[in-house]
């Protein structure tokens, strides 16, 4: 149990045995550097249930605590805020407590069960940079949910089907010669989008040359051979035609090998697949149900819509006239599809880009309105786009920043700087290339999962690998660091320490490792991997400066040695704990 949690009760305890009145809720904050204390209570919201002067109201509960709570050694008033003073022994007795537990500030699994999507590409062109930065948030945040307890699915849904996949098909069909990434040696997710690209390339030729045989602009992409070849091959797709489903099977497998070969270097895994060719006639009969419930109707034409005007929101078509589905059907059928796949599922987390918020307001009114009790626990990990700054990135143009390139070049930064720093004899050519990947993965992932999901982000790669300041390699050094420290340690430093007098800079370390449990909490519940990342910057920074001013293999006092040895594992342990829930590694040595 935290301090934060002691105290609760015996505040409220307080203002009941001294004003008879039953406190709901206790605000705490850190208590300033510049007053003594190690925990604060806020007076001012206590005003709303005692009235009174808060500094007089500060000091009657503070002579409570201290009378009455052992933990408490002392307090001062300072406006409206009470400082409270923590003894020694209490955070030793909970750092002897803590020091053996493994994934300490993990809880074990319960039953309680969530869905988390992500990643989710199209199959026509391989991932870029969005698509890293959806990955790394998605993966991180259904860690953090599986540490907060929750049984986690992870899944994502591929879009294989549609006319921008026809697109690189028709291409490979018409320019590609019969090429294959085995005698291209490209992966087949570049391969396929290089003819994405080609196609686009053509497309503007044709049009260009409509225009020029005066076509209006508008009629000429409307009209140009490819477009509607490309048209056509989506009618012979849906129909079920041999040689196209064939030729879209063989381009879509060389994409999923390319994706598998990312995912894996990018440290991201699924446990489930769902393919939009098996799942866009999902959702029609549920249409029909809601027609039955009044929660759709349907218009003169034919077509069926919802009216969410009372939500704030519009009309929302769900089925067409010609009774073809819309995105918003697939999607609510792949919903109740996931339920039925799995049965224990109370949620399910979407990780999609912000320009699709309004998709997924309207997506989980509808699952309200048709009365699934799990669609109150649906959310939309909603997030910003990263730039560069070199500018915006388009797909049809072939000008985005590929997802495998970007993961080399952030290997051979890291590579360029170690180099440069030069602490790196007695490593293999082997055990370097491994520290390099590490170090430029950790900074590249570190760099994303610090911002908070919502805002967008300006990626700056050399910036990210920088050893110094709020970085992944910042953070693993310290980790590195700390394990020389161990390694050194050529004595028995299990014992348990006794309290005794704490460095002011131990004790701010524990009080630092004392929060990691409801940092873990509050990261599941806000799907927020931002709050673990710079979390750990803080405990880091923590531990620096407990290093630098604290003697720790120099110290002559065996216990205390013993203590601050063990207070280094355990912070290292932390580090590597959290670090996990981000998807980067720690190296031993840096």
């Amino acid at each position: 149990m935290n301090i934060q949690e002691v105290l609760t009760q015996k505040v409220k305890d307080a203002v009941l045995s001294i004003y008879k009145i039953e406190l709901p809720t206790v605000e705490f904050q850190p208590t300033r550097k510049d007053f003594e204390g190690d925990i604060t209570v806020v007076v001012f919201p206590i005003l709303r249930f005692v009235k009174g002067n808060p500094a007089q109201i500060g000091e009657q509960i503070g002579l409570y605590l201290k009378e009455n709570v052992e933990e408490v050694e002392n307090f001062n008033v300072v406006k409206g805020f009470l400082n409270i003073v923590i003894s020694d022994a209490f955070y030793v007795n909970f750092f002897n407590s803590v020091k053996d537990t493994e994934n300490y500030g993990f809880v074990a699994e319960t039953a309680d069960a969530v869905m988390v999507e992500y990643s989710s590409p199209n199959t026509n062109k391989p991932l870029h940079l969005g698509h890293i930065r959806n990955n790394l948030l998605g993966y991180s945040v259904a860690e953090i949910l599986k540490a907060s307890g929750k049984k986690v699915y992870k899944t994502q849904i591929i879009n294989d089907r549609g006319i921008h996949i026809c697109k690189s098909m028709l291409a490979w069909k018409l320019f590609g010669n019969g090429e294959t990434p085995e005698s291209t040696g490209l992966k087949g997710d570049k391969l396929v989008g290089n003819y994405y690209v080609k196609f686009d390339k053509e497309y503007k030729v044709q049009i260009a040359d409509l225009v020029a045989a005066g076509t209006d602009a508008k009629e000429a992409e409307k009209q140009a051979p490819l477009l509607l070849e490309a048209q056509e091959m989506l009618r012979k797709w849906e129909a079920g035609d041999e040689e196209v489903v064939s030729l879209w099977k063989m381009m879509n497998q060389w994409v999923y090998s390319g994706f598998e070969v990312t995912y894996k270097n990018l440290g991201v895994d699924f446990d489930s697949y769902y393919y939009e060719s098996n799942t866009y006639l999902l959702g029609k009969d549920i249409v029909d149900e809601g027609l039955e419930k009044g929660v759709f109707y349907r218009k003169e034409d034919g077509s069926v819509w919802i009216d969410l005007s009372d939500e704030g929101l519009d009309e929302k078509i769900v089925l067409r006239a010609d009774g073809t589905a819309v995105y918003m059907t697939q999607d609510i059928g792949t919903a109740i599809q996931r339920t039925k796949d799995h049965p224990d599922v109370n949620g399910m987390v979407y990780t999609v880009g912000n320009e699709q918020d309004y998709h997924f307001n309207v997506l989980f009114l509808i699952l309200k309105k048709l009365g699934f009790s799990w669609a109150e626990q649906l959310y939309h990990l909603s997030y910003g786009m990263v730039d560069l700054p070199s500018g915006k990135m388009k797909s049809r143009e072939g000008t985005v920043v590929d997802a495998d390139d970007l993961m080399k070049d952030m290997t051979a930064t890291a590579a360029s700087i170690s180099e440069e720093l030069g602490k790196l004899d007695g490593y293999t050519d082997t055990e370097k290339e491994e520290l390099y990947r590490v170090i430029g993965l950790g900074a590249l992932k570190y760099y994303i999962l610090k911002v908070d999901p919502k805002k967008r982000i300006l990626f700056n790669p050399e910036e990210s690998v920088e050893f110094q300041g709020n970085t992944g390699p910042f953070i693993q050094y310290t980790y590195a660091r700390i394990q020389s420290i161990l390694r050194k340690s050529d004595f028995d430093y299990t014992a348990i320490v006794k309290a005794g007098d704490l460095h002011e800079k131990e004790k701010e370390l524990l009080k630092q490792m004392q929060m990691f449990p409801s940092v873990v909490q509050n990261a599941a519940q806000s799907f927020s991997p931002a709050l673990i990342a710079n979390y750990t910057y803080d405990l880091v920074k923590e531990f620096n400066s407990f290093y630098q001013n604290v003697p720790i293999l120099p110290e002559e006092d065996l216990q205390k040695k013993i203590f601050r040895v063990q207070l280094s594992k355990k912070v290292g342990e932390i580090i590597k704990s959290a670090f996990a829930l981000l998807g980067i590694e720690v190296p031993n040595r840096m």
